[in-house]
Parts: structure tokens; sequence; C-alpha cells
């Protein structure tokens, strides 16, 4: 009975070890730490890392001049506004748990150093699992595809004003699907916007939604044409927009592929309003 109480708590302690071992730490900017840095460098350093429930963030830094505050909104990130902090660090060596999914904003009090750089905003995207998932079932619906826009260029200005265009013609856009932008958000922000002649034009006087973050998820919830923009002058009319149809949830694949009227519209639509480069 020992034995196998014995050999009961061994295994009891591996699970957890290896439950413990699976969340990460991340020192924020590396070898340089948490300091004076020029606009977009705490953005390029998150942009590559995929940070989960449970994960941490490790801020180095001298407390004497410096401290880390948490703050709530995109708008207290976006204007370094330190006055309604969700939390201030000042150890000059602390670890923050990431404890929920969604953005994580953190800024420094010292206004002229957030005002030139010193900011970092996470985007947290799910928990690690504590035990190992049991295989899928087979799938009758599809639950929906994660879409990067621009692949390994993201959302910034191209060197050809179709690359976006090209890039939404590859692929198929339905009902559920998640588009991922990814960007600099001291450079570019992502307005959607609700009509061609907005499109064409980088009208963005009235847009349906703005997103500023630097790290975007859109999920689009009904079938139609979406429109996206950038709001900054001079690149939207450079290339840095999108124009993607959303299809209906397909419940089943028809055997015999027959383009439906529908399908006919959109291959119009690509067609007539496909931008070409400049030359």
């Amino acid at each position: 009975m020992a034995t196998t109480t014995r050999k009961f708590c061994f295994v009891l302690v591996m699970v957890l070890i290896g439950c413990c071992c699976s969340a990460k730490i991340y020192k924020v900017g590396d070898s340089k730490g948490w300091t004076t840095a020029k606009h977009g460098s705490y953005y390029e350093w998150a942009k590559r890392k995929e940070f989960q429930v449970g994960d941490s963030l490790m801020f180095e830094y001298d407390g004497n001049v410096n401290d880390v505050t948490q703050v709530s909104s995109r708008l207290e990130y976006q204007f370094c506004n330190s006055l309604s902090p969700k939390a201030v660090y000042n150890t000059g060596h602390d670890v923050v748990t990431l404890t929920e999914p969604g953005y994580h904003f953190f800024i420094t009090s010292n206004h002229s150093q957030c005002v030139a750089g010193q900011k970092l905003v996470v985007f947290v995207v799910h928990d690690h699992p504590m035990i190992p998932p049991p295989p899928p079932p087979r799938k009758i619906l599809s639950f929906g595809k994660d879409y990067k826009v621009g692949d390994s260029d993201e959302w910034r200005v191209p060197e050809e004003s179709d690359f976006y265009s090209k890039w939404s013609e590859e692929k198929q856009f339905h009902v559920g699907d998640n588009l991922l932008f990814y960007y600099n958000d001291q450079v570019d922000d992502v307005l959607e916007i609700n009509s061609d002649l907005e499109f064409k034009s980088c009208d963005t006087i009235s847009p349906v939604a703005v997103h500023n973050a630097g790290q975007d998820l859109i999920r689009l919830t009904k079938p139609g044409i979406c429109y996206f923009i950038t709001s900054k002058i001079g690149h939207c009319e450079a290339g840095l927009k999108l124009r993607i149809v959303v299809r209906p949830l397909s419940k089943s694949v028809p055997k015999k592929m027959q383009l439906s009227p529908f399908d006919r519209f959109i291959n119009w639509l690509h067609e007539s309003f496909r931008p070409h480069p400049h030359h």
C-alpha cells in the first residue's frame, strides 16, 4: 500500500512540474532590458512571440530612475497616461505574470521616455494546457481559420501597390475566420470602412471601427465585402489597404464544383476593381 501511495505521489509531482514548466518567462527587451528606446523597439521585440496565459514578463531596469506602469486601455497606452494605473512596479527586477487572455499594456511613468518609445503591448492568446488534450473530434462544421494579413510582410506600406489585392485573391474567407493584423502602432493603424468609394479614395472620415494596438484580431462575422485601410497620410494611397470577400459558412462541400451566381459576381468584382501597380 505504501509503495502504491509513493508511486502515485511521484506521478502527481511529475505532472505538476510538467505543467509549471510549460509556462515561459520573457525578459522584456532581452539584453537591453526595460529602458529608454526608440519608437517601435518593444513592438519589434514582442511581435515574434506568442504570449499565453501563465507566461511571465521580466522587467529589468534601474529602479532609481524608472518603473513599470501597467495601464488598462489603449488610449492610456497611446498617450502615455499613467494617472490611473492598473498596477505599478518599481523594484528594478519585476516579474509580471499574464493571468488572462487579451491585450496587456505597459508604459513607464516617465512621460518623456514613454513618448520616446518606452512602452509595450502584448497580446495573450490562450492558456497552457495542464493535461495534453485528447485528439480533436472529426469536424463537421468549420470553426474558422486565422489569416495573418500580408503573411511575413505583415501590415505595412507594400513595395507594389496591388500587394494586398494579390494576397487576398489567393484565399477564400468565410464567416468565422479571423484576420490578424501585425504592424508598428507608432507608424500605422487599421480602419474598417463601409464602401468601395471610401476604399478607392482612402476616405478615413467615417470608419466603422479603428484598431491601433499593433496586434489586432478581427473576426469576420457576416458574409459580404469588408474593407480595411490605414489612416496614415500617403500610406493608403501607396497600397496599404485590403478588400476581402467573406463567403457564408459552408456546411458541406459539393461533389460537383460549379460557380454559383454569388461566386461569379465575386470573380467579376476582382477583375473589375483590381488595383494596378504604378510604373
